[in-house]
């Protein structure tokens, strides 16, 4: 089989990986900022909050509730 001569050379990957881009630091409101919800998913209930935590899966939408309740007091205290 005969070589490409035709190809464009590459110069070889660099030795370090390039930078990674800089995440955002957090700010205290986003700390004390927490609005939950329950989320219906087929049979059952979850409670959301804007921060990203979910609770576990409920059959009892109270149950849910008291769970996003449970959040919100425990990121107060």
């Amino acid at each position: 089989m005969e070589p490409h001569l035709d190809a464009t050379p590459v110069p070889p990957p660099a030795s370090e990986p390039p930078p990674r881009p800089q995440s955002q630091p957090r700010t205290p409101a986003d700390h004390t900022s927490h609005t939950t919800s329950t989320a219906d998913r087929g049979s059952f209930c979850l409670a959301v909050c804007s921060c990203g935590w979910k609770g576990p899966a409920r059959r009892s939408r109270d149950l849910a509730r008291k769970d996003a309740a449970g959040h919100e007091a425990a990121d107060t205290a």
